[in-house]
């Protein structure tokens, strides 16, 4: 037993970079899709964020706008691999955030859609939130982030090619 658990360590090193370029590529990917989903319609972003009451309007309006920059921000850096330790701690921020806005929506009895993909906001008489899989769904993404900042390195990035000069 203990000879299995000693090669599976001694494979770590080989397999590490390269599971974290997949979770690097996925977590990208979510952002790169999030922001671009939002970026043509900035004033429904905004609106997106004012549904769920936690700011003045004028400050929604401002956060909903620059929301789409940031994602598409953090999933341009992770595409790269470009301050992937950094990018990773911003994601997990941005994720803890967006987990308690949800939440909080919930609990409050809020009828919206998180317009995480998209733009959001109240929902129409007979539409249904559904909370508890975007928390699911965001909680995983938190997990993606959580382990590139405990491993950050990859095998095709431009840190790696950075740490190699």
């Amino acid at each position: 037993m203990t000879r299995s658990i000693e090669a599976r360590r001694s494979r770590w090193p080989a397999i590490q970079p390269w599971l974290g370029t997949a979770v690097r590529l996925g977590l990208a990917t979510v952002w790169l899709v999030a922001g671009g989903s939002k970026i043509d319609d900035l004033a429904g972003s905004g609106r997106a964020v004012n549904a769920y009451q936690v700011f003045p309007y004028d400050l929604a309006m401002v956060i909903g706008a620059a929301l789409p920059f940031v994602e598409l921000t953090l999933g341009v850096l992770l595409l790269l691999g470009l301050a992937t330790r950094l990018t990773a701690g911003v994601s997990a921020g941005l994720l803890v955030i967006f987990v308690a806005g949800i939440t909080s929506a919930w609990a409050r009895g809020l009828r919206i859609d998180c317009g995480c993909f998209g733009v959001g906001g109240e929902l129409s008489a007979g539409q249904n939130p559904s909370y508890g899989p975007e928390i699911v769904r965001d909680l995983g993404f938190l997990v993606l982030a959580g382990f590139l900042l405990w491993f950050p390195r990859s095998a095709v990035s431009i840190d790696s090619y950075l740490d190699r000069r």
